[in-house]
Parts: structure tokens; sequence; C-alpha cells
């Protein structure tokens, strides 16, 4: 028995040629995909704004609104991986796809065997993207948590008279006692400074 592709995977396909749309619409959910079809770009943002969709696939060239200028309307609402469709296939037009951060290209009119490893491909470089962020975020977190412990020391260093290392002991001991981790009762430190030092500026030597 052949595998489905699509495994419930929900698509948003925009295109304004009506035969193509329901051409497409029909394959793609053959294969097992979700579809939410739209000839219409307006009636395409709204849908965007009120579902989750795991991939959005646009026609480059639409009277009311370009495919390039619904996705950057997209990406300005929320985080939609898209591929575009053209019946051009100049090096031009694919450059300015991809420049806009599509993930496919797809050339009309589209044939369904090709076009559903384009669209698995996508999904999988998304998913390889979202993980990327997240993975840059959670480094982003750890240094600022690791410059808030280093603060934090340097905090008890200058008004207890103490070493480094007294320093660093007494702030783990501090966390522990509260039941705390020490980047969390770091960073209250330094908040709880910083909303001092607003409080009372400080005024330097006369």
């Amino acid at each position: 028995m052949r595998k489905m592709s699509g495994s419930g995977k929900r698509l948003l396909l925009v295109d304004d040629d009506r035969l193509i749309l329901a051409t497409m619409t029909e394959g793609l959910r053959s294969e097992r995909y979700d579809v939410d079809a739209f000839g219409d770009t307006e009636e395409a943002i709204n849908a965007i704004e009120l579902n989750r969709y795991d991939l959005a696939i646009l026609d480059m060239r639409m009277p009311r609104m370009s495919g390039v200028e619904l996705a950057r309307c997209i990406k300005t609402r929320c985080d939609l991986p898209f591929i575009f469709l053209s019946a051009y296939s100049e090096r031009e037009t694919v450059a300015s796809a991809l420049a806009e951060g599509a993930l496919g290209y797809a050339i009309k009119p589209i044939d369904l065997p090709q076009m559903v490893p384009t669209i698995e491909a996508a999904l999988a470089r998304a998913n390889d993207l979202r993980a990327l962020t997240e993975a840059k975020s959670q480094l982003q977190t750890a240094l600022t948590l690791g410059r808030k412990t280093s603060t934090a020391v340097g905090i008890l260093m200058e008004r207890n008279g103490l070493g480094y290392e007294e320093a660093f002991q007494a702030l783990r001991s501090a966390a522990r006692a509260k039941g705390i981790k020490m980047e969390d009762l770091s960073s209250q430190m330094v908040d709880a400074l910083g909303m001092l030092n607003t409080l009372v500026p400080h005024r330097g030597r006369h």
C-alpha cells in the first residue's frame, strides 16, 4: 500500500486561476494534505488570521495583489513558510522569489508527482529553520543569564568586599536557600539594581 505524503499537513493554496486551483486542491487532497484554497488574496489573508497552516503555496502573478506582495503581507502577520507557483522560469523571477524567503518554486503547468516532493522539501526546510531559530534563542537566553550571573557576582563583590569565589558561593547558597535557580536570583538582583538606579540616579564626584 502506498504511503500518503501529506499526513494531514495543512496547506494554504492561493491562485486566481480557478482551474489550476481546483485541480491542485483535488490532487493535494488525494495525497492526504488538508488544503484551504482561495482565488482571492483578501480571503486568503483573512484565513491566515483565523487558522494555522504548515505551508502557503502562492501564485506569483495575480491581479489584485501579487504573490510576492501577499508573501510580504503574510510575513508581517505570522511565521508561515511559503513556496511560489509561476508560469515563468526566468532566472530573475526565480531569484526574486528566493529573495523574498520562498522555500520552493514550482513551474506551471503543475505536475503533481513533482509538486509533492517540492512541498515535502519545503516543510522539512521550514522545520529546520524553526529548530535553528529556537536554538539561537536558547543560546541568547543562556548568554544573557550568564552575563546576569556575572553581574550579580560583581554586585556582591563590590557591596560586601568579597572575592570572586566568595561572592559566587554566596550567590549560589542564597539561591539554594530560596529554592530557585542561581540564574533566576541573579536576574532578580540585576533587575532590582537597575530599578534602584532609575529611582536614585548615580551622582558622580564634583
